[in-house]
């Protein structure tokens, strides 16, 4: 009896095991992790795991100052690597809803984007290129690019092709073999892709890094290995790009003034880097060792100012093919002086930079994440190492402690500077004016002075108000006109930058944005689908209330110009185009074309300090020039025909520049 109690039991402790064996298992996909560093800061995460063969799904987030994308994506591939299957959902970076989709069922592909839903034949040989989301579809492309025997990979719907310009086999410190790919063909800008195996490590652009978690202690090192590679390619663009010249005529062109008029039919004779002679055309013989350039019926301008950028070596070109020739840098990392000096020298493509801005901000969640300071003593410090690097000027950011500015504007005009930015949270304009600012940027900032000094501008709310309550703005109250006369009696110079406001709060998610619709078609695949996502979110009845407050914007604009407070054209984006369209706005808000053309040249070459040899065409100042093909006076908006840009004794021809960066000449 007691051997049948045994093997009874026996019997069902087996068929436990048994039973526990045959049920299935929670299995928990292992996660690829990587970090998103932005401007050197830990700001998110990427995350992609297998869920089937060939079928994948992702996570993808950072955060800047209120803003950032938040995506989560799924991908099915075919055997060849190519999508066929693809839905993402979340916010981008302005936190505007995103849902896009892609499949194939046969040969036929359907999708739904932020163009709409539409379909076509599909092969199973291009790559769908979603509008925004994680970076899952870069490595896609890697490896699509890695097998391709032309090194090419055609796009899906629209056609275009991606090249794999070069790989460069590297070995770490780690001792890992490592391929650092150089792709053309989807932005303005060269894409750069880290791999391993087959395997994405690493995507470094600018100040956005996406690493995996076991290269994160290689990231400093990759970034400056990828910069290397950078301006080693750079370097040879601009040996290609850049035609030496010894002296040049501009035969029969008509020369914009200093004083906003045409000097019709004119001879311009350059030497090197200085205007030499300007005589009626046919008055005297020209000899015959120039180049000779005819200029019937086109304008010759002196190169213009964009008083608001921040540069990057790949951002040069732009300026130039737009003929910009020099700029303000308003706010950058404090090894701006190397870049300018590789522009100057031509050694890298570019504008002179003419002013040098610190930015300092506070710390907190929001804080700019340049330079950022925990007390008022680590800020009087920068302003003192800001003056050491030879910099005319302070920018002060969102996070600065109200109670900073007044010693901070203090130190830094008893250094000689100037002092700038945004208005700090909580404040007012009226208050930073009266503790010693010298200059605003963006015409948002002035907007919320007539608003409230306790909405807290460190985050989105400094555009969100404005669009919001903008359009009630009364430019014939007391309180404004008051302001106005503050500004005047201050000598405070206005920075709008009006037309990244424009794509805010004008822009409408799936349509063309109104600020680069004119030429959007010109540009790489990516850069069009930019334009696209609609600015800051909106719906109802705030669509039209958001572009009254627009409207206002440049009705603030047009007032401030005739009541003679000063304002700079600035674009704090894409260059070239965007300083068009913001002198565009300007004539459309009702300043006189030929007046914006001054504030463009020889009114910023004064506020800069550069009159002497910049800013306007006269004999023996520097032949710093651009031929525009039309009569911007006339028609504001062929100021976007350059033809070529004179810049250092170099001329830089716009086909070729724009050829370059994948983008389509107006001619």
């Amino acid at each position: 009896m007691r051997y049948l109690i045994i093997l009874t039991l026996l019997f069902f402790s087996l068929l436990t095991a048994c039973n526990q064996a045959l049920k299935p298992k929670s299995i928990v996909p292992e996660k690829t992790v990587y970090e998103v560093v932005f401007r050197e800061n830990l700001a998110g995460t990427y995350e992609k795991w297998e869920t089937d063969a060939n079928s994948y799904a992702f996570t993808y987030n950072y955060t800047d100052r209120g803003r950032g994308p938040d995506f989560k994506e799924s991908i099915t591939l075919n055997k060849e690597g190519f999508i066929t299957s693809q839905n993402i959902k979340g916010v981008n970076y302005q936190k505007v809803e995103v849902e896009e989709n892609f499949s194939v069922v046969g040969k036929t592909a359907s999708w739904m984007n932020l163009k709409g839903n539409s379909n076509g034949s599909f092969d199973g040989q291009k790559l769908y290129f979603r509008y925004d989301g994680s970076p899952a579809v870069y490595e896609i492309l890697a490896r699509l690019l890695l097998a391709a025997e032309d090194d090419k990979v055609a796009l899906y719907p629209e056609g275009g092709i991606i090249e794999l310009v070069k790989s460069f086999p590297l070995k770490l410190s780690n001792s890992n073999s490592v391929e650092l790919l150089l792709i053309k063909g989807l932005n303005m800008n060269p894409s750069y892709l880290w791999m391993m195996d087959g395997e994405l490590v690493g995507r470094i652009a600018g100040n956005l890094h996406v690493v995996r978690t076991d290269f994160s202690g290689m990231r400093s090192e990759m970034k400056g290995l990828q910069a290397d590679i950078e301006d080693n390619y750079l370097k040879d663009v601009a040996k290609e790009l850049t035609h030496k010249i010894e002296k040049v005529v501009v035969q029969n062109v008509n020369i914009f003034t200093a004083e906003g008029t045409l000097l019709l039919n004119q001879d311009v004779a350059v030497e090197g880097t200085i205007i030499r002679d300007i005589t009626p055309s046919g008055q005297k013989n020209i000899p015959k060792d120039v180049l000779l350039i005819d200029g019937t019926g086109k304008t010759l301008l002196p190169g213009m100012f964009d008083m608001h950028t921040h540069n990057t070596k790949f951002r040069g070109i732009l300026h130039l093919a737009g003929g910009i020739t020099s700029v303000r840098d308003l706010a950058n990392n404090k090894q701006l002086k190397n870049l300018s000096a590789q522009f100057n020298n031509n050694e890298i493509l570019g504008p002179q930079i003419v002013t040098f801005c610190g930015i300092i901000d506070g710390s907190g969640p929001f804080a700019n994440q340049r330079n950022v300071v925990d007390n008022l003593e680590e800020g009087l410090a920068e302003i003192e190492d800001y003056k050491r690097l030879g910099y005319e000027q302070i920018k002060l950011y969102s996070s600065i402690r109200p109670e900073w500015v007044l010693p901070l504007t203090e130190k830094a005009h008893q250094l000689g500077m100037r002092v700038s930015g945004h208005i700090p949270a909580y404040m007012t304009a009226t208050q930073a004016i009266n503790q010693g600012y010298n200059e605003i940027q963006h015409i948002n900032m002035l907007f919320l002075n007539f608003l409230s000094d306790t909405i807290d501008t460190r985050t989105p709310l400094r555009h969100i108000m404005p669009a919001q309550h903008g359009a009630d703005l009364d430019l014939n109250s007391v309180e404004y006109q008051e302001f106005v006369q503050l500004l005047k009696s201050k000598d405070i110079l206005v920075d709008p930058t009006v037309a990244i406001f424009e794509n805010m709060y004008v822009a409408q998610k799936g349509e063309p944005s109104p600020t680069y619709e004119k030429i959007m078609s010109r540009l790489p695949l990516m850069d069009q689908r930019r334009f696209y996502s609609g600015g800051l979110s909106k719906s109802g009845s705030k669509i039209q209330r958001y572009k009254d407050s627009f409207e206002k914007m440049l009705a603030v604009i047009a007032d401030l110009f005739q009541q003679g407070v000063n304002i700079v054209p600035g674009t704090d984006g894409l260059p070239g185009f965007l300083y068009h369209r913001e002198l565009e706005l300007y004539v459309r808000a009702g300043i006189p074309a030929a007046e914006v053309l001054k504030l463009a040249t020889i009114k910023s070459a004064e506020i800069t300090g550069m009159s002497n040899e910049y800013g306007s065409i006269e004999v023996g100042k520097k032949a710093d020039l651009i031929l525009i093909d039309g009569n911007p006076i006339e028609n504001i908006e062929d100021v976007r025909k350059v033809e070529w840009t004179l810049k250092g004794g170099n001329i830089y021809y716009a086909d070729e520049l724009y050829n370059f960066l994948g983008i389509n000449h107006f001619k």
